[in-house]
């Protein structure tokens, strides 16, 4: 089955947004636009032009409330639920997840941050359709510390020789929501895990479904086994891809200041929340919402496939 790829206009010159590269792949800051009105159909281009060749995008100096951020978000696609685990916590914005700048604390007793990839992930790629696009928001942010990584799919998957990129191709990891320790967690968010259980397996090779770029689908927090290799074969070959995915040449960094804006390619990027930021005496408040994804696809036209839970809906 052939992957069907939307049409994109790679020749769209900015006319009404300034882009500023941050890394050779990935990360760029965009300036030159009000984030809290209603944008024009060549802004939207032009921001979506951007936001699919860098993968991810920054915004300054963007006071939103949550009316705002999730009248931006409606913009580029249909809103998802704030948080397929976890729910909403304001009834009156469903779509949006603030995010508890001690929730580590408070869900990983002792999380053991030894391993080079803990704490990287895509969001929820547990789901059949995990969210296409991630949108964050930092309200008011640390003056130090607290800055969120970003790293490139796209990149891992073209420094592989072509020999393993041949054979990761026809591969199928499976992804479960456990957190992003297997240990050591609370009672109550273990309990929490167990009533919202979703599994998927998923092509360890997805293609975007807009670009056609094959991206390393290794969310790391998540992908737990890969089908059909022994157990030795698997945990060997899942600790060097989640060690490759998230090597320095492929990440971008970004400090955060107040009002600023994150959003990225769930499809093709995974993101680390900062750990430092417990030991800060200063706050973080930062919200999320996240924009409707499809049902990954694998070189070979094969579909992702649910094994526990139900789709995400949109709102």
């Amino acid at each position: 089955m052939a992957v069907q790829i939307a049409e994109l206009d790679e020749d769209v010159v900015p006319e009404s947004i300034e882009i500023r590269p941050l890394a050779i792949t990935i990360g760029a800051e965009i300036s030159g636009v009000d984030l809290s009105k209603p944008l024009s159909n060549q802004e939207i281009t032009e921001i979506r032009t951007a936001f699919l060749k860098w993968k991810v995008v920054f915004f300054r100096d963007q006071p939103l409330n949550h009316t705002q951020q999730v009248a931006f978000s409606r913009q580029f696609g249909a809103c998802t639920p704030a948080h397929a685990v976890y729910g909403h916590q304001d009834d009156a914005f469903p779509e949006v997840y603030s995010i508890d700048r001690d929730r580590r604390d408070k869900r990983y007793k002792g999380e053991d941050l030894r391993l080079p990839w803990s704490g990287w992930h895509a969001d929820v790629t547990p789901a059949i359709n995990p969210p296409a696009v991630s949108i964050l928001r930092g309200d008011t942010m640390p003056p130090f510390g607290g800055d969120t990584q970003f790293t490139d799919l796209v990149a891992a998957y073209k420094a592989l020789s072509p020999a393993l990129r041949k054979f990761v191709d026809g591969l199928r990891g499976i992804h479960r929501y456990q957190g992003n320790a297997a240990v050591n967690v609370s009672k109550e968010y273990l309990d929490t895990l167990k009533q919202n259980l979703i599994i998927s397996e998923h092509p360890l090779v997805r293609v975007h479904p807009e670009t056609g770029e094959r991206a390393l689908y290794v969310s790391p927090s998540f992908l737990e086994s890969i089908v059909d290799l022994t157990p030795t074969e698997s945990s060997t070959l899942l600790a060097m891809l989640k060690t490759h995915v998230t090597r320095p040449e492929f990440t971008v960094r970004f400090k955060w200041s107040n009002h600023a804006l994150a959003m990225w390619d769930n499809r093709q990027v995974l993101h680390m929340g900062p750990k430092d930021i417990i030991n800060s005496e200063y706050p973080r408040e930062i919200h999320r919402t996240t924009l409707m994804g499809d049902i990954p696809v694998g070189p070979n036209g094969k579909k992702s496939i649910s094994l526990e839970g139900e789709a995400i809906k949109p709102i």
